[in-house]
């Protein structure tokens, strides 16, 4: 299978000093069975996901490093199918962004905004896909390292998703990009099975 993701953000409103941004976003994930001919190569499942936040840009130090920036923000993610494949959430979210150095490190909880019971088409997703989100990385020379750890803050039937990745020069334009995930909530179809994948591809942007 082949996984690929197209993500972009534009802020449209901004105070004089820039320490207020209003920002759009979007994100779409793919998995594509590239490789299976057999069944005419069909996309398995696309992932859409607009986002509206507010940043505040900051500076203070925080265990040893400093904070840059909290965020406030409000995303739907959706699949976009019909029933009884449709799979789609709300959530607000804040975001803590934090750096030294070379070191960027973004604490990130959410809440699910509730659904009537009778149009829920996965009433449990935080149980798998989690409640918050870790996100580390470090950039070396032109090579980035980077791991995302989500969680659903449970002392029982704890479960969470993490993955590893490592961006590399390629050529002028583009990196080579190799990544490891495993765990829950990588994909809204399969949100409450265990995924275990590692790939290698491309990346354009690197997030450090």
């Amino acid at each position: 299978e082949a996984k690929f993701q197209l993500s972009l953000k534009a802020r449209f409103w901004t105070t004089e000093n820039r320490r207020w941004g209003l920002w759009l976003a979007y994100t779409q994930q793919n998995q594509w069975q590239l490789y299976n001919s057999e069944i005419s190569r069909p996309f398995r499942e696309t992932n859409y996901e607009p986002e509206l936040g507010l940043t505040f840009h900051t500076d203070f130090g925080l265990f040893g490093l400093r904070h840059r920036q909290f965020i406030v923000g409000l995303a739907h993610q959706s699949n976009g199918r019909g029933e009884p494949l449709s799979r789609s959430w709300n959530r607000l979210w804040v975001s803590f962004l934090l750096e030294r150095g070379n070191f960027a490190l973004a604490f990130k909880p959410w809440y699910r905004i509730p659904e009537d019971s009778t149009r829920d088409n996965n009433p449990d997703i935080l149980e798998y896909a989690g409640r918050a989100e870790l996100r580390s990385a470090y950039k070396y020379g032109e090579q980035v390292f980077s791991f995302m750890l989500r969680n659903n803050l449970r002392a029982d039937e704890n479960r969470s998703g993490y993955e590893l990745d490592w961006s590399f020069p390629f050529s002028k334009r583009i990196k080579g990009y190799l990544q490891f995930y495993n765990g829950y909530g990588e994909s809204l179809i399969d949100y409450n099975v265990r995924t275990r994948r590692a790939g290698l591809g491309v990346l354009v942007e690197d997030w450090l």
